[in-house]
This record gives structure tokens, C-alpha cells and sequence, in this order.
């Protein structure tokens, strides 16, 4: 069984991944920020950390398997209608967040006999679409740093990223906070329904599992179908 961290593990795709992998025996280290978690499994221990401070993260295991990092956000404004500051910030959560995070757990990360790291992504990093340049300039930066790292770390290290479309977490709440327009986003997918936080954990699963051990430097679409098809 493994030893597994992940960034944001209070709520959404990141406390599902939590309990899936802590219910299939691996010992899960979570973070969280503004939810705490009570969790009485006994493979799952939560600890408080703030992507944003850059303090470092302390109290983490001697040896990491895997690393998942799942803080994000969702921005979607006219561009002339975001400030720099906003530009700024979501970088900083995304982008910094992540860059801090793997380098604290990069020694732990290297004494694993096969270790991996998954970061998040977006559709909108590959398909133009309105209001989502904060998200877009964000993710694109998570891919570039995917296959970067994939290079670097290369063959101690995997590194790969989910890239999702919309997902029924509480992030997208605005979203989706009606029947109508679960509706209407699910109608602008080949597939013709969200994407939940089981079909987010399941791809995060496999990429952390001894099943993707040839697999890095790749990024995984778990979209509905929406970056590439057309029906």
C-alpha cells in the first residue's frame, strides 16, 4: 500500500480521492484550509495548510508515494472585466501553490521506489472558450509544468495532469445551482451529463497506481467528451 498526500483534500474531488484510496487500504495525508475534516478512518489524518502562505509544509510522512495537488478555482469573467490582481491571485493558487507544494515534498517523493504526482488542469487550456482567460492562462501554465517536471524527475518521478470539464463540486456550485442549468451544461457535452467527483477520483486513482507505471508527461482528459469531439 501506498503513502499518499494530497493538497485540498477538505471537500470536492479532493476529499472523495481522500476516502477512495483510504478505503482501498493506501494511508492518505490530507490538507486543508477552511473545512476541516473529522475523519474516522483510520488510513486518513487531516493537517492544516494554506497554499497561499508560503510557509512550508510541515509534518509530512518520510516517504511519499504519491502526490495529488487539487486546490483550484473557477473565474469566468469578460477579460477587460479582470483586474491583474485577480490574474495574480488565481496564478498564485494554482500555479504557486502547486510549485511550493512539490518542492517540500520532493525528498520524501524521491525516496519512494515509484513515485507520482498528479496536478489538476482544465479543458479551457486547450479549447478557446468565453470568460475563461484567469483559467486558461492558470492551467496552461499546470500543463507546461507537467511535462517539464515529467522531464526532470524522469525515471524516479512520474508526473502527469487530470484535465477536467465542469464537475458537480461545491466550486461550481454557481454553476449548477439549478435544474435548468445542470441541464443546459450537460446538453454542451458529447456525453450529455456533468462530470462528478467519482469520475475525477477514478482517473486520479489509476495515475497514482502501480496500473500507469509507463505513463508521464501526459495529460488526461476526463471531460465528457468536450475537447474533441463534435456531435
Amino acid at each position: 500500500m501506498k503513502t499518499i498526500l494530497i493538497i485540498g483534500a477538505s471537500s470536492g474531488i479532493g476529499l472523495h480521492l481522500a476516502s477512495q484510496l483510504a478505503e482501498a487500504g493506501h494511508h492518505v495525508v490530507g490538507t486543508f484550509h477552511t473545512h476541516p475534516v473529522n475523519s474516522s478512518h483510520e488510513n486518513l489524518h487531516f493537517i492544516h495548510y494554506n497554499v497561499l502562505d508560503n510557509k512550508p509544509l510541515h509534518d509530512l510522512p518520510e516517504i511519499i508515494d504519491a502526490m495529488v495537488y487539487c486546490p483550484g478555482s473557477i473565474v469566468l469573467k469578460p477579460f477587460a472585466r479582470v483586474s491583474a490582481a485577480e490574474f495574480e491571485h488565481d496564478f498564485k493558487l494554482n500555479v504557486g501553490g502547486a510549485i511550493n507544494t512539490i518542492q517540500a515534498a520532493l525528498p520524501a517523493l524521491k525516496k519512494s521506489e515509484h513515485a507520482s504526482i498528479v496536478l489538476m488542469s482544465s479543458v479551457a487550456a486547450s479549447v478557446g472558450l468565453n470568460y475563461h482567460a484567469v483559467v486558461a492562462s492558470s492551467k496552461g501554465a499546470i500543463e507546461g509544468l507537467t511535462r517539464a517536471l515529467a522531464a526532470e524527475l524522469a525515471p524516479k518521478i512520474r508526473v502527469n495532469a487530470v484535465a477536467l470539464s465542469l464537475t458537480d463540486t461545491p466550486l461550481a456550485e454557481g454553476l449548477l445551482n439549478s435544474d435548468q442549468k445542470v441541464e443546459a451544461n450537460a446538453q454542451r457535452h458529447p456525453l450529455k451529463r456533468i462530470g462528478t467527483t467519482q469520475d475525477a477520483a477514478n482517473m486520479i486513482s489509476f495515475l497514482v497506481s502501480d496500473q500507469s507505471a509507463w505513463v508521464s508527461g501526459q495529460i488526461f482528459h476526463v471531460d465528457g467528451g468536450i475537447s474533441s469531439l463534435k456531435v
